[in-house]
């Protein structure tokens, strides 16, 4: 991973000016960007994430290394593919490594931002059983988000992401679930930028897995036009959250 960023960063410092449109990002926030990456524009966005939670005495962790990456098709659409990468889960004196499901997508950009209308997008994705046995999912399991962003007066802004997704429980029954998330950013000049959400990435019914909601708080530095730095932390206010997590990322757009 650190050979891969290493890389990755040259390459970006190194890029030709005439491409240097400023990188907008689906990350560190819940909460997506209502921006597609531009017709024939190619961004990577990747991390390391860990979790800790504590459930009936027993402590568990988590660490995985969350990646996307966005393919501009038009102006207006990308593809995306989206994956945990390698996790490792430990808990109980035991430690289980692997890869996580992988997930295809779509992102149009519908509107443009104007007057009171915010800009908006509309993504879809499905996730496929690709991963490792121990975070395998069961089946496809698709989603539909949609988004919302306002750009507000004093550098602040205001994004909502309603959505729906059809999952399976432990039982391999099928179910719908709910998403909702709200986030308020505020640049603090033209390279940092810090946020605030409340983030509900599940809204279930407690035989489905309940509701996993959680606060989160973070900030994303552009080291160029197209290279941001990032780091945000989450703590959970519902049982079905992990209690806390964390995550550093690295994103950069050709």
């Amino acid at each position: 991973m650190k050979r891969l960023l290493s890389g990755l960063l040259t390459l970006a410092l190194t890029t030709p000016s005439w491409a240097e449109e400023e990188i907008a990002t689906d990350r560190p926030d819940f909460v997506e960007s209502s921006q597609t990456v531009g017709k024939g524009r190619f961004q990577i966005e990747t991390s390391l994430a860990w979790e800790r939670d504590k459930v009936d005495g027993l402590k568990l962790r988590g660490r995985a290394t969350p990646t996307l990456l966005r393919l501009g098709i038009s102006e207006n659409w990308e593809l995306r593919l989206e994956t945990d990468g390698k996790v490792n889960a430990k808990g109980n004196g035991v430690s289980v490594s692997g890869t996580g499901d992988a997930s295809l997508g779509l992102k149009w950009h519908f509107a443009d931002e104007e007057g009171s209308r915010p800009s908006m997008a509309l993504l879809l994705h499905a996730d496929l059983d690709t991963g490792s046995a121990a975070f395998r999912g069961q089946g496809t399991r698709p989603s539909a988000r949609l988004v919302a962003e306002w750009e507000l007066a004093n550098d602040w802004s205001f994004g909502l992401m309603p959505g729906v997704f059809r999952e399976r429980n432990e039982n391999g029954g099928r179910y719908t679930g709910l998403i909702m998330a709200a986030v308020m950013g505020k640049g603090l000049n033209d390279q940092w930028r810090v946020f605030a959400e409340i983030a509900g990435t599940q809204l279930a019914s407690k035989a489905n897995g309940g509701n996993q909601i959680a606060l989160d708080l973070g900030t994303a530095y552009l080291l160029t036009p197209t290279v941001q730095l990032d780091f945000a932390i989450s703590r959970g206010l519902t049982r079905q959250t992990p209690d806390w997590g964390w995550t550093v990322g690295f994103s950069t757009k050709f």
